[in-house]
C-alpha cells in the first residue's frame, strides 16, 4: 500500500479521536483508558475522555464507574479495562516478577513471605466479612505498619499488600472514594489454560493494543506489545511470539525505511481531521508513545512531571496542543480562585489565522466547562 507520512499523520489523530460518543461505549471503544493521579489540571483518564464523550465533566468516570462494566487493572499501564479485557488478563498465577514488589501475587507461596501470606489470608478473609473495605479500615484493624515502596520511600504496608493482592486478582476496586480504592474480594477462575486458548489470548490482548496506538512503526509496535507482560506475567514466555503474529495480521508500509503497521480492516487515506484546537494529556493514545510522536511531528516532547525543577524544559505537566493534524506547541493549564489560567509555547511560532485563535478560544471555554469552572 502507498501512504505517505503526511497520510499517516492525520490517520494517527482522527482513527483516536472518533465521533464523541456515551461514556461507556468510549471506554469500551477504546477497551482501556490510561491514569494517572496528578490533576493538572484534572487526571490523565478524565482529560482522555473529554476529547471522546459528549458532555464529559472532570471525575465522570470515577462518578459512574459501578455502572460501566469496567474494572481498574494493569493492561500495559494502570488504568480502566473493560470486563472483557480482564476476563482475558487473569487468573495471574505464576510467580514472575515484576518491577515493582507491591504488584506481585500475594497468593504464591514462592513469592511472599509465610507471615505476609497469613497476612494476606486474614486479610481476604476480613474483606470478604465486611463487602467492601476503605483502606483505612483494614489499617484501623490488623496495624500492619510501613515498608520501602518501590520508589524508595515509605508506604503503608496495607496499601502494599492490598495492591498486591488486586493486582493478583484476589480483590477488585468497586469503587473510589475521594480518590481512594475501595475494595471487595473477587472471585478467581483458576481453570488451567491450554496453549491454544493462550495463544487467542495473547492475540487478542495485542488486538486491543493495537487498536488504540495504531498507526505504530515497528519498534513501538515491538515495544507496547511486549509491555502485555504487565498484563499476563503468567504467560510471559509466551508473548515473543505473539508479536510476529500481530505483524501478520496487519497492514503495513514502508516510509523513508520505517515500516509502519496498523489494522489490515483499515485504510489510512480515508480518514481526515477537522480544525479543532485540543489540548491533550501526556498519556492520551495519541502522543504517549513518545518515538512515534517525534516521527510523526518532528520535535522531542517528554513528560517533565518527574524531571528535577531545574532540568525541566517545559514545565510540570505540559500538554500537547494538537492543530488539525499537528501538535504544534504545548499549553500549561491550572486553576486559581476558580479561574483557569493557561500559558503556551511553540514549536516555531504562535499560529497568526484568526481560525486558530478563535478554536484556541473555544477549547479553553470547553475546558473550563469541563472541569466545571463555570
Amino acid at each position: 500500500m502507498s501512504v505517505t507520512l503526511a497520510q499517516l499523520r492525520s490517520y494517527a489523530v482522527a482513527r483516536s479521536l472518533f465521533a464523541p460518543t456515551t461514556l461507556k461505549h468510549a471506554v469500551h471503544k477504546l477497551g482501556f483508558v490510561q491514569a494517572d493521579p496528578i490533576r493538572a489540571p484534572a487526571r490523565a483518564q478524565d482529560l482522555t475522555l473529554r476529547h471522546r464523550v459528549k458532555g464529559y465533566r472532570a471525575g465522570d468516570l470515577e462518578r459512574r464507574y459501578a455502572a460501566l462494566e469496567v474494572e481498574e487493572d494493569f493492561f500495559i499501564n494502570y488504568g480502566f479495562v473493560t470486563r472483557q479485557l480482564h476476563l482475558l488478563m487473569h487468573p495471574r498465577l505464576r510467580d514472575v516478577r515484576r518491577p515493582s514488589e507491591q504488584y506481585h501475587d500475594p497468593w504464591r507461596a514462592g513469592l511472599l513471605p509465610g507471615p505476609q501470606r497469613k497476612r494476606a489470608e486474614e486479610l481476604l478473609k476480613f474483606i470478604r466479612e465486611r463487602g467492601s473495605v476503605h483502606p483505612r479500615e483494614v489499617d484501623d484493624h490488623f496495624a500492619h505498619g510501613s515498608v520501602r515502596n518501590y520508589w524508595g520511600g515509605s508506604s503503608n504496608a496495607t496499601t502494599h499488600l492490598l495492591d498486591a493482592m488486586h493486582y493478583g486478582g484476589l480483590l477488585r476496586v468497586v469503587r473510589r472514594d475521594g480518590g481512594i480504592r475501595i475494595y471487595a474480594a473477587h472471585q478467581r477462575d483458576l481453570a488451567p489454560v491450554d496453549t491454544a486458548v493462550r495463544e487467542a489470548r495473547l492475540d487478542m490482548l495485542a488486538d486491543v493494543a493495537i487498536n488504540i496506538y495504531a498507526p505504530m512503526p515497528a519498534a513501538c509496535l515491538s515495544v507496547t506489545l511486549g509491555r502485555i507482560r504487565y498484563a499476563v506475567p503468567q504467560w510471559y514466555g509466551d508473548l515473543k511470539a505473539a508479536i510476529p503474529r500481530a505483524r501478520d495480521r496487519l497492514a503495513s508500509a514502508r516510509i523513508d525505511g520505517i515500516d509502519w503497521y496498523w489494522p489490515a480492516d483499515e485504510d489510512p487515506e480515508q480518514f481526515a481531521t477537522d480544525d479543532t484546537v485540543r489540548l491533550l494529556t501526556p498519556f492520551d493514545p495519541i502522543v504517549w508513545d513518545r518515538r512515534r510522536f517525534e516521527l510523526l511531528w518532528g520535535w522531542m516532547y517528554r513528560f517533565e512531571a518527574y524531571t528535577p525543577v531545574a532540568k525541566r524544559i517545559r514545565s510540570y505537566y505540559a500538554m500537547p496542543l494538537l492543530w488539525h493534524d499537528r501538535v504544534i506547541g504545548w499549553g500549561n493549564l491550572s486553576t486559581l480562585d476558580g479561574e483557569l489560567r493557561s500559558e503556551f509555547g511553540f514549536v516555531k511560532s504562535a499560529p497568526r489565522q484568526r481560525a486558530f485563535k478563535r478554536e484556541l478560544a473555544a477549547e479553553l471555554e470547553r475546558m473550563r466547562v469541563f472541569l466545571r469552572l463555570k
